[in-house]
């Protein structure tokens, strides 16, 4: 399975038989380069610009959107209800997470997630071997809640996202204050991982970097 990272929160899933995973999609007023391919599934955690682009390609395609659990004929995604800040949604709405179980991995994307999850919420994601959290702070959970969050579910591997790039101006933090919280840091120098060369059998999360060289 192959994982490529877009900028922000975007993630294409490639699985081993060529199936098409796109999560949480932008559009051109970001900054990045938008998506423009074909896709079987596309996930969205809210209703933002930043998180729910759907091209014309992908306009009758399937689109998960609710906190359900969604049985489909190559993989298992669920949704959990969280929200965008730390104020049960007031200040700026819902937020889902979701769990997708492909290829024999959980992989788990928090979206715009604006809070530390609760010891019952950790519990309904649990086991997960990759985790793909927000870093970037104001919109979402900042660096230094992202490092206590990544230590409570214990994931194999993180991916940062959702932080402050050349590409946007939009008003979040680097992620220098999530990697200096973290220990065993994998800088790749693309945008690309191959989940075949992972080791899962490691005993504390291990933080891949992707570069933005080649978006």
């Amino acid at each position: 399975m192959e994982i490529i990272w877009f900028g922000h929160s975007c993630f294409l899933i490639k699985t081993s038989t060529g199936r098409k995973i796109l999560m949480d999609p932008f559009d051109e007023t970001l900054g990045y380069p938008t998506v423009e391919e074909e896709v079987d599934i596309i996930t969205i955690s809210h209703n933002h610009f930043d998180h729910n682009y759907i091209n014309k390609l992908n306009s009758s395609c399937n689109i998960c959107r609710e906190p359900i659990k969604y049985s489909l004929n190559f993989c298992s995604i669920e949704g959990f209800v969280s929200y965008h800040d730390n104020l049960n949604g007031i200040k700026r709405g819902p937020n889902i997470i979701y769990v997708v179980e492909i290829d024999g991995l959980r992989i788990c994307h928090l979206g715009d997630l604006g809070h530390v999850l609760s010891e019952e919420s950790r519990k309904l994601l649990e086991p997960i071997d990759i985790l793909m959290i927000p870093i970037g702070g104001n919109y979402t959970i900042n660096g230094k809640d992202a490092s206590l969050l990544t230590k409570l579910l214990n994931p194999k591997f993180v991916i940062p996202m959702h932080y402050s790039t050349p590409y946007i101006s939009a008003s979040i933090n680097g992620a220098e204050d999530f990697l200096i919280s973290m220990r065993n840091i994998h800088s790749l120098e693309g945008n690309k991982l191959n989940t075949s060369s992972l080791d899962f059998n490691i005993s504390e999360p291990k933080v891949i970097f992707f570069s933005i060289s080649d978006l």
